[in-house]
């Protein structure tokens, strides 16, 4: 049994038609609030792309690149700088680097398959919303992903000369105590193993006591 598979209706997270049915307190939480975020898509073309950490260490030169892609949505914000606009209040130019570490799939000279690890550097400069400072600090973090579609070795560098697709999104973010409706607890209900061999949903269907019979109902028969 899951969120989606329980049939009890109106105490799961789930599409509603009556929200106000089951409303039971004002709960304060604690939640990351997005006030701006913009995404940008770009195709690289010839980015050197700098390698290390490779594994096995010490592979034979040149290599032949096979894949690479990010990993997972880490990705970090350097050289941050926010320039207020004296004439539009609470917006900001932002400059960032957002950096988004990648894996990089090769086979050296002796056909050995190996690993490496990189990152890829993408400079942003927009206009976001950025409220005024206060007691809660702002924050700027980013989304990265990047695939990359093709790898020429370069043996100035020992990295890959480097063509793919890269997205990021920039956003700025604050740590806020938030006021929201709520239903109470969530009720979490018991998983549903997968087993090829149901030995136990007979017994464990019986009822933990035994059914009682009335003896009035007994003499009636």
């Amino acid at each position: 049994m899951s969120f989606y598979t329980d049939s009890r209706p109106g105490i799961f997270p789930g599409q509603t038609n009556n929200v106000m049915n089951g409303l039971c307190e004002r709960i304060c939480i604690q939640a990351t609030k997005v006030f701006d975020a913009c995404m940008s898509q770009v195709q690289l073309e010839d980015y050197s792309l700098t390698l290390t950490n490779f594994n096995p260490a010490g592979p034979t030169t040149p290599l032949t690149f096979v894949s690479g892609n990010s990993v997972g949505s880490t990705a970090t914000v350097s050289n941050l700088t926010i320039t207020r606009f004296d004439d539009r209040p609470n917006f900001a130019r932002v400059q960032a680097n957002i950096n988004i570490p990648v894996t990089v799939t090769y086979t050296d000279q002796n056909n050995v398959p190996g690993t490496a690890e990189g990152t890829i550097t993408m400079t942003q400069d927009v206009i976001l919303y950025v409220p005024q400072p206060a007691l809660t600090p702002i924050d700027v973090v980013a989304f990265g992903s990047a695939v990359i579609a093709s790898g020429v070795y370069n043996t100035t560098t020992g990295g890959f000369t480097i063509s793919g697709c890269v997205t990021t999104i920039l956003k700025v973010v604050a740590v806020v105590d938030v006021l929201v409706p709520s239903y109470g607890y969530c009720p979490i209900p018991p998983c549903t193993p997968f087993t090829g061999n149901d030995v136990c949903p007979g017994v464990f269907d019986l009822p933990l006591y035994p059914t009682a019979v009335s003896p009035q109902s007994t003499n009636a028969r």
